[in-house]
């Protein structure tokens, strides 16, 4: 049996336990299809990852991504906690100041921001208004009246979000899910803090996919995929802050911005466990 470096890490955090837990493994090579599997089913956790050499050139690192029950194309906490622990443990870019990361949806430009790190935002794989019937069955879900959304829109980069904009922070907040009439849908809600506010958005994940639904603390993909469309459609700032994980007593923030060309997610992101996988 190998001992492979194992590390768990809080993404998007704000202080101790405040943000989303990621669990990596590096040196990952000669693990089978199956044991990986094994071992994310056995963390428990949303996602669990994987460091492996690059197949393209162009990347520093490749990376496969695994729930306790399937592997995803990309997911966004999973991908600035890989980076982070492969910069812990020595890995050095190609690129001076940028880490590309290789994953199921291609590559992935990683930065350092401000006291984090930061990902481009991979493009959406659909884009567009939600079929009305979609919306219906959401708001039935989550029992929202149809007024009660000002727009939708799919957020599909990987995980099939679709998303909802609410009149604000506080009924995003309020909604109580019923997963059973959600499932299989992945619903991202998102709505205005008040001004003054530390956020700029609240927003929430409602993972109906899952084989467990649950709530997502800190979720990248889906704020990647709500930053292109938010911003592309000017319903909010090139720059913004969310706040996620309230209705779980996590506290997480993540910066949206947009240079013009891609839509960066960034926020800290701390180690919190670092030992030795043998599995």
């Amino acid at each position: 049996m190998t001992s492979r470096a194992f590390s768990q890490v809080d993404v998007f955090t704000t202080g101790p336990g405040m943000g989303n837990p990621l669990a990596a493994v590096a040196a990952a090579a000669d693990l089978t299809d199956g044991q990986l599997q094994a071992f994310a089913r056995w963390t428990n956790l949303s996602e669990t990852t994987f460091l492996l050499p690059p197949l393209q050139e162009e990347a520093d690192y490749r990376v496969r991504i695994f729930t306790p029950g399937s592997e995803l194309p990309f997911a966004g906490h999973p991908t600035l906690g890989s980076a982070h622990v492969w910069l812990e443990n020595g890995g050095v870019p190609k690129r001076q100041g940028v880490v590309v990361q290789e994953c199921g949806a291609g590559l992935v430009q990683v930065r350092p921001d401000g006291a984090g790190l930061a990902f481009a935002a991979p493009p959406r794989r659909r884009t567009g208004p939600l079929p009305e019937e979609n919306v219906d069955k959401i708001c039935a879900a989550l029992g929202l009246g149809r007024s009660a959304v000002l727009r939708h829109q799919w957020a599909d980069n990987g995980p099939q979000w679709q998303a909802l904009q609410l009149a604000d922070a506080r009924t995003v907040l309020g909604v109580e899910p019923d997963y059973a009439a959600l499932a299989p849908f992945g619903v991202g809600l998102v709505g205005a803090c008040p001004p003054g506010d530390a956020a700029d958005f609240g927003v929430r994940a409602l993972m109906g996919f899952e084989p467990v639904p649950a709530e997502g603390p800190a979720t990248g993909s889906l704020n990647a995929a709500l930053g292109q469309w938010l911003i592309g459609e000017g319903h909010a700032p090139r720059r913004y802050t969310v706040r996620q994980g309230t209705r779980l007593g996590r506290d997480a923030r993540l910066e949206i911005a947009s240079d013009g060309q891609d839509i960066w997610v960034g926020g800290q992101v701390r180690t919190v466990i670092r030992g030795t996988m043998e599995f």
